[in-house]
C-alpha cells in the first residue's frame, strides 16, 4: 500500500500526561518497545525507572535516557523476571532511588519460530516463563507494593495480537500473551481494591532491531505488507498507546487488552 497512512508520521511531543509520576518499565534496554516506552513516560513527564537482564545495554540506555532529559530523573535496575527475588528487588530498588512507584509497565517478554512437532520442552517453557510467568511475578510484586500505599497505581502489560490470532511456528508465544490477556482481565478485579487499574496493549507488528534478529526478513516483511497501512508500527506508537493507559485519560479503563494493529480482519 502506498499513501499518506504507509508513511510513518513524526513522534508527537509530550503533552505532560504523567507529570509527577514514577514508572518502571521492564526489557527496556535497546531498541524496542520497552526503551521507546521509556523515552515517551519521559517526555510526557515521568521519571523513569529502566530494568532489563543485561546489565551493559540497560547502563547504555540510562546514559542516553539521562542525556536526552536531563530534567528528569532516571534510575536503573537490573532484573531478570524469571527470578522472583530479582523481580521483588526490582520495586524495592524503584521505591529506593525514586521515592514511589506510580506506573509498572510489563514489557519483558521473549519469542522465537519453531513448529510445534520440533519444539523442545525447553523452547516452550523459556518462552512461558519470561513471557507470561514474568508478567505474573511482576504483577504480584506491583501489587504488594501498591496494597500497602495510599497513591494507587497503573499497570500496563504488553501483549500480542497472537493472543487472538494464529501463526505458524508461535504456538510457545501465542499462548504466553493469550496468558497475559487472561491475567490482565483477572488480575484487573482483584486489583481494584488497591485503586489500581490494570490493561494491556496487543502490538500486531513493531519492528525494531532485536525482532529483527529473532525473526526472518521475509517474514517481517510479509507482516507489514498484510496491514492495511502496509507498514509495521514504529515503537513509539506502541509506547504512546502505553502511555496514554497509564494516564488519567483512561481512568474509568481497566482490564481491557487495546489492539495496536491496522491488520485486515
Amino acid at each position: 500500500m502506498s499513501g499518506p497512512l504507509s508513511i510513518p508520521p513524526n513522534e508527537p511531543s509530550g503533552h505532560g500526561l504523567l507529570t509527577g509520576r514514577v514508572a518502571v518499565v521492564t526489557a527496556a534496554a535497546g531498541t524496542g518497545i520497552g526503551s521507546a516506552t521509556a523515552r515517551r513516560m519521559l517526555a510526557e513527564g515521568a521519571d523513569v525507572v529502566v530494568s532489563d537482564w543485561h546489565e551493559r545495554r540497560l547502563e547504555a540506555t540510562r546514559a542516553e535516557l539521562v542525556e536526552r532529559f536531563p530534567d528528569r530523573r532516571v534510575a536503573a535496575v537490573p532484573c531478570d523476571v524469571s527470578d522472583s527475588a530479582q523481580v521483588a528487588g526490582l520495586i524495592d530498588g524503584a521505591v529506593d532511588a525514586l521515592g514511589r512507584v506510580d506506573i509498572v509497565v510489563n514489557n519483558a517478554g521473549l519469542g522465537g519460530e519453531t513448529p510445534i512437532v520440533d519444539m523442545t520442552d525447553e523452547q516452550w517453557d523459556r518462552v512461558i516463563d519470561i513471557t507470561l510467568n514474568g508478567t505474573f511475578r511482576c504483577t504480584r510484586a506491583a501489587l504488594k507494593y501498591f496494597r500497602g500505599v495510599e497513591h494507587g497505581g497503573v499497570i500496563v502489560n504488553n501483549a500480542s495480537v497472537l493472543g487472538w490470532r494464529a501463526q505458524h511456528s508461535q504456538a510457545h508465544y501465542a499462548a504466553a500473551k493469550a496468558g497475559v490477556m487472561a491475567l490482565t482481565r483477572c488480575s484487573a478485579i482483584e486489583a481494584a481494591e488497591y485503586g489500581v487499574r490494570i490493561n494491556a496493549v496487543a502490538p500486531s507488528i513493531a519492528k525494531h532491531a532485536f525482532l529483527a534478529k529473532v525473526t526472518s526478513e521475509e517474514l517481517l516483511d510479509r507482516l507489514s505488507a498484510d496491514e492495511a497501512f502496509g507498514r509495521a508500527a514504529q515503537p513509539w506508537e506502541v509506547a504512546a498507546t502505553i502511555a496514554m493507559l497509564a494516564s488519567d485519560y483512561t481512568s474509568y479503563l481497566t482490564g481491557e487488552v487495546v489492539s495496536i494493529s491496522s491488520q485486515r480482519a
